[in-house]
């Protein structure tokens, strides 16, 4: 039996949403989000339809990717690590295998606190039976992912010469039968997963190699493709039983397409540009451009253009240096200081993690923060915010603090003491570290607010506006700093890194656009008229970039954000929105001034899911950030039109 499904906690929840002498607006929006959680498992159905939901979720879970490991490393680790502490009730647990997809410890640690139940011992009981039910114990197998990892795809190239030398320690020589002299020729194997694939289209100089890569890398796995539509088919069953619970579809699609339609002009501008420049390189006039051209011929374009070298770019970015870009902006914008301080014995998980709390002068500590900034082998793949525990009002006096975790996989180089990161990898790092500050500011007075919790319309609007630092030059001189000789990053290199950056800028932006339709029309409500991903993918492609679709490929089989925001991609495309107009009305005149700070941590972080997200934005900027249309709520396009000069 599931938390979600539990009709005493359904019940009291209930009670306290319809409970006139419930005062505060935070416990009254509290208890309503709390039932639209149970109601989106399915708890105000008839049993039939109820069992039927909590089966469909079963399924999402078992096709979808699960992070397990994570849960696991939370879990078993320091007596599930802040876990069982949120808990009002944690001394009766002695261990939890926890289900993410399914427990909602969250929902439980708060009910304590509205007060919907009398007493511990109350809230305790409901909870562990609720552990004992038959499903409890079930882990999501990671069909898709796994499907991604043991299928990567692979092509032979012969002979070796036709990859670039500096990318051969990438593949696994192979020697072919047929040679003169009895002599086998050497080739590669390059196996074509993501990254991999990635360098050989960006520095292949070969366009054959390129596309027997770029064809093989975006045909794997097959055996997504009946996984996605078994997905699509649950999460549609789901939303016909409780069609209430998503946000207007109909809004969120005439926001696309009314994006897909004011960048196409310039998108088709900038394909002609690579288009004209690779037929002036090849010296071929009649030959297309291929969709395994694009990065090979972008980024020779934009070193050309600005004599660009990313070692020497990330030379001017050690990791240490980049946590004191961290420091710099905490210290700047909000008055604080990071420390580190001691990890006990047990707490971490990793000899690499690091511990510091975030310290106020007159506040004192406001909240703790984990990195693990290092690649490590069976390590949580990419970068991103883990929130551990969530802040919280336990009295007049006392509020937990939020404790987060920041992970990345920087890698160093041979030779190297520490990574030198790429200026991608500088974006990302300030990216998630802006989640983190949304955790770390927080001040709500439950933890189902408490720093991203947020409508995911929301969740990565700070997360974007903290990339926006990543590339101010007044932000990079203050930590920027070459690894050898401590010269400050010049500003013709940051200008240079800057119109690099806006060359493709249309084209990235309707990619964006496309991946946000691809997701819609395959998980919003609307089922598609069409029976195959592959076909709609391909008629969005051609219906919305300005790039050909390549036949017998499917890159949306491996492309796991289709899974993990089921017609929530557009998100991404809101926060970039709200950024830009937030970065432009407060932010730009003067980035790290403690009055933009202020203004940012008064008015948007520190209320977390709190308040309206509406009513947060307005607050901050003023008219001009978003719409209204047809009951929903869609962004204002001036500031990025402005920005990307559209």
């Amino acid at each position: 039996m599931y938390l979600n499904t539990n009709h005493i906690l359904y019940n009291a929840v209930m009670k306290v949403e319809k409970d006139p002498n419930v005062l505060s607006k935070e416990a009254k929006r509290a208890a309503h989000y709390l039932r639209v959680d149970f109601e989106k498992g399915g708890i105000h159905l008839a049993a039939d339809k109820l069992d039927r939901v909590s089966q469909l979720h079963i399924d999402i879970a078992h096709l979808c990717r699960e992070k397990d490991n994570q849960m696991k490393l939370i879990c078993d680790n320091q007596t599930a690590l802040h876990i069982a502490s949120n808990l009002v009730f944690h001394e009766r647990i002695k261990y939890i295998e926890v289900d993410c997809h399914c427990i909602r410890e969250k929902i439980a640690s708060r009910c304590m606190t509205i007060g919907f139940f009398n007493s511990n011992d109350q809230l305790a009981d409901v909870f562990i039976k609720s552990l004992r039910g038959p499903r409890i114990k079930y882990i999501c197998n990671k069909v898709f992912s796994e499907n991604i990892i043991t299928d990567p795809g692979s092509v032979d190239i012969f002979p070796a010469s036709r990859i670039p030398n500096h990318l051969h320690h990438l593949f696994k020589p192979v020697y072919g039968s047929g040679s003169r002299d009895n002599i086998k020729e050497k080739g590669f194997r390059i196996t074509t997963e993501p990254g991999t694939l990635s360098s050989v289209l960006q520095w292949t100089s070969d366009a054959e190699v390129r596309k027997m890569a770029y064809i093989q890398g975006n045909s794997v796995p097959h055996a997504n493709c009946a996984v996605l539509d078994k997905l699509i088919a649950a999460r549609h069953e789901i939303a016909q039983m409780r069609p209430n619970m998503a946000s207007s579809p109909e809004v969120v699609m005439s926001f696309l397409l009314e994006m897909s339609k004011m960048v196409r002009p310039k998108a088709d501008e900038e394909f002609k540009v690579i288009r004209d420049f690779k037929k002036k390189k090849t010296g071929q006039i009649c030959e297309d451009l291929e969709p395994w051209d694009e990065a090979y011929f972008t980024g020779m374009m934009k070193s050309s253009a600005y004599n660009l070298d990313s070692s020497v770019v990330a030379s001017y970015f050690p990791l240490h240096q980049c946590i004191e870009g961290l420091k710099v902006l905490v210290e700047s914008l909000f008055g604080a200081t990071f420390h580190t301080i001691h990890l006990a014995p047990g707490e971490s998980w990793h000899p690499d993690v690091l511990k510091m709390s975030l310290h106020h002068p007159e506040e004192g500590d406001l909240g703790y923060l984990y990195l693990d900034l290092y690649s490590r082998k069976d390590k949580y793949p990419g970068c991103a915010h883990f929130a551990i525990k969530g802040g919280r009002r336990l009295s007049e006096t006392e509020y937990q603090l939020p404790v987060v975790a920041l992970v990345c996989n920087f890698s160093c180089s041979r030779g190297k003491s520490y990574a030198r990161l790429n200026h991608w990898e500088v974006e990302t790092l300030f990216h998630e570290f802006g989640h983190a500050l949304h955790s770390l500011l927080s001040r709500t007075e439950y933890q189902h607010f408490s720093g991203t919790r947020v409508v995911l319309d929301l969740a990565e609007t700070p997360s974007n506006l903290f990339e926006c630092y990543a590339w101010d030059y007044r932000v990079l001189r203050k930590f920027s700093r070459h690894y050898s000789t401590g010269e400050v990053i010049p500003e013709k290199l940051v200008e240079s890194m800057q119109g690099a950056k806006k060359m493709f800028a249309a084209i990235d932006l309707q990619r964006q656009i496309f991946y946000a339709l691809i997701d819609q029309t395959l998980f919003g409500e609307q089922l598609s008229s069409q029976s195959d991903t592959i076909s709609v993918v391909a008629d969005l492609k051609r219906q919305h970039t300005s790039w050909k679709h390549v036949e017998g490929t499917h890159w949306q089989t491996r492309f796991n954000h289709l899974l993990n925001y089921g017609a929530g991609y557009y998100s991404y495309l809101y926060a970039k929105c709200f950024a830009a107009t937030i970065w432009k009305k407060v932010c730009e005149e003067d980035p790290l001034s403690s009055t933009t700070g202020t203004a940012l941590r008064t008015k948007l972080l520190q209320h977390g899911g709190a308040k309206d997200p509406a009513d947060l934005l307005t607050d901050l900027t003023g008219d001009g950030i978003l719409q209204f249309r047809d009951g929903g709520i869609v962004p204002d396009l001036t500031s990025l039109c402005d920005e990307m000069k559209l």
